[in-house]
């Protein structure tokens, strides 16, 4: 490619739990470059966080190593994009002053420290409020009489901050914006009653401004939404190359660049992502007749009602067994000289895997707790980390690795069984994710957990950033009348490939068993916790 042919590119910057991923694409949809930062949240007065010199750090390290591939790829400086997009992790409280200062540290969407809240609003709404969405940590904070509440001048997500920084533009997609109030699937806002419920509910406290006023205006997908300022090209490339005015789409939340990357934004159609969390998405033909505890409603990123089972906890413990074992088989190499003999990560995660899939269909006795953090589904309010095993039953390695991926999937079959109360279609499910890597055992759990088949696509593993530069790429283009579900289907994935895994009866009975255990261990937990 030469210096000119970039300016019909498009750039998807995604800020997940623990990277920041860029991703390049051309003209037809091709990943040209990539690039990408580490990053951990911590502890912040009590909240898990990550600090605005985390946030732009991480921003010009992940667009800074796709500048990098790019002149390694192509040899050219690249110095414009088409078209430019913010996904970001979804949920949490990024609250601002006047000024644009930070007014608390960012609180993520690990925090489960707004359950009177949650349950305030749902009851008021009738409608559920989880305890991660933007707007109960407002009211949590304004029923905790926190003094920053009254100088709020803007509230947003971690992508609406980020581009807020970069163009100016305090917006958001609609899907991201579904995290922050519940929206409606008509008028593509958020909803009107429902606002004035918040200002009834609040107004005793005699606040300056008013929610509408406070919260992100809401975009649907393909609408332009604002240009990179001066600053923004400055804080995106320090080194001075990227030139103003490039044209942004709207930022979304990471579940809108999922279900865009794995082309389940029609109705009838759904995925799961399932990394540091797990959760489903199904699209809708409507709203749900009731409103359940366990399940978000949200929308898609053009604003259609999704149905969506968000879990805390799905990797990371198993992660933290990995680095133990890694441990124990460089410890135990041969002379311990561990400097030599460090093992290979992938090999213990494709051990772990392969030794799963020879276990018991219902793990043998082993149950895993696998809460590093709460779990809102199971009302879990904070992490337990545990396993339990049958002293009557045999305790061997295959049972204790498939406990590892039947736990990571548990809590998510939990709240999807909820939708069975509910007349649901799903003509296709599709995987993503860092679960689902090393063959398809994983694909085949969860087929079988559900019960209906799940599919992965060879592009899906490019993940959330992919679909946030497909989103910028469907701005860029789009004509009058275009849907963003034509552009998917005849644009993107017209000829990519899909692994299709059927349930199996003896796994889903095992499964259904080896829940029924995971919840009876939950309750021991909880009994516990009282006697502690």
């Amino acid at each position: 490619m030469n210096r000119t042919e970039f300016g019909n590119t498009c750039m998807g910057i995604e800020f997940g739990s623990t990277n920041i991923k860029a991703v390049l694409i051309g003209e037809n949809n091709e990943v040209l470059a990539s690039g990408s930062h580490r990053w951990v949240s911590h502890v912040e007065d009590g909240y898990f966080s990550y600090t605005l010199d985390e946030i732009r750090e991480g921003l010009r390290d992940a667009y800074h190593n796709l500048k990098e591939d790019v002149k390694n790829r192509y040899g050219v400086v690249l110095k414009t994009i088409g078209c430019i997009g913010i996904s970001a992790m979804m949920h949490g409280y990024i609250a601002l002053d006047d000024k644009d200062q930070l007014l608390v540290p960012f609180r993520t969407w690990q925090n489960t420290t707004t359950e009177t809240a949650a349950r305030e609003l749902s009851e008021l709404f009738a409608f559920n409020i989880p305890e991660r969405w933007s707007i109960a940590h407002l009211y949590q904070a304004i029923l905790n009489q926190e003094p920053h509440v009254g100088s709020v001048a803007k509230i947003t997500t971690l992508a609406g901050y980020v581009h807020y920084m970069l163009t100016g533009k305090h917006v958001l997609g609609i899907g991201d914006a579904s995290g922050m109030f519940p929206v409606d699937d008509t008028t593509l806002y958020y909803e009107q009653k429902k606002l004035e419920r918040f200002r009834e509910k609040i107004a005793s406290y005699g606040y300056a401004w008013e929610i509408m006023e406070i919260l992100p205006a809401v975009l649907p997908a393909g609408e332009e939404a604002g240009l990179l300022s001066e600053e923004g090209a400055g804080l995106l490339d320090p080194e001075g190359d990227l030139t103003a005015g490039i044209r942004f789409c709207p930022p979304e939340g990471d579940a809108g660049t999922g279900m865009t990357a794995t082309n389940a934004v029609r109705v009838n159609t759904g995925n799961v992502s399932a990394g540091t969390s797990i959760f489903s998405m199904i699209v809708l033909e409507k709203p749900l007749k009731d409103y359940y505890r366990e399940i978000d409603m949200v929308a898609t990123p053009v604003g259609k009602p999704v149905a969506m089972v968000h879990c805390n906890n799905c990797t990371n413990d198993m992660n933290a067994w990995a680095a133990v074992l890694s441990e124990f088989l460089e410890t135990a190499g041969p002379g311990n000289d561990t400097a030599s003999n460090a093992p290979d990560p992938g090999r213990v995660y494709e051990t772990i895997y392969r030794k799963a899939a020879e276990g018991d269909f219902d793990c043998g006795g082993t149950v895993i707790c696998n809460y590093i953090a709460g779990e809102p589904v199971t009302g879990m309010a904070t992490g337990f980390p545990l396993v339990h095993r049958d002293p009557e039953k045999e305790f061997k390695l295959a049972n204790l690795c498939r406990a590892f991926l039947y736990s990571a999937m548990t809590s998510l079959k939990i709240g999807m069984d909820v939708l069975k109360n509910e007349d649901i279609r799903i003509d296709r499910l599709i995987g993503h994710g860092g679960l689902f890597k090393n063959g398809t055992v994983a694909l085949e759990f969860l087929a079988s957990a559900l019960r209906t088949q799940v599919c992965a696509m060879d592009t899906a593993e490019v993940g959330g950033p992919y679909g946030m530069a497909l989103l910028a790429k469907y701005c860029l283009q789009k004509r009058a009348g275009d849907t963003l579900e034509a552009f998917l289907d005849e644009q993107v994935f017209g000829n990519v490939q899909i692994t299709k895994c059927e349930p199996s009866e003896e796994a889903a009975a095992g499964i259904d068993a080896y829940t029924e255990n995971f919840k009876a261990l939950l309750e021991r937990i909880r009994g516990w916790r009282k006697t502690c």
